[in-house]
């Protein structure tokens, strides 16, 4: 019983580091999508026609 016990613990504190890491990704994405995305609107582009 303490093996399996051992083992479970292991593989749920395994699965919460993988949630973490997971949620911190998710964040920085939407972090810089925000912040490119704001950038972007703030900036006044003139259509020239050229490129």
């Amino acid at each position: 019983m303490g093996a399996f016990l051992g083992s479970f613990l292991d593989y749920v504190l395994k699965a919460a580091i993988y949630a973490v890491i997971a949620l911190a990704g998710v964040k920085a994405g939407k972090a810089l999508r925000e912040n490119k995305n704001a950038k972007a609107s703030s900036t006044v582009r003139i259509n020239t026609g050229k490129r």
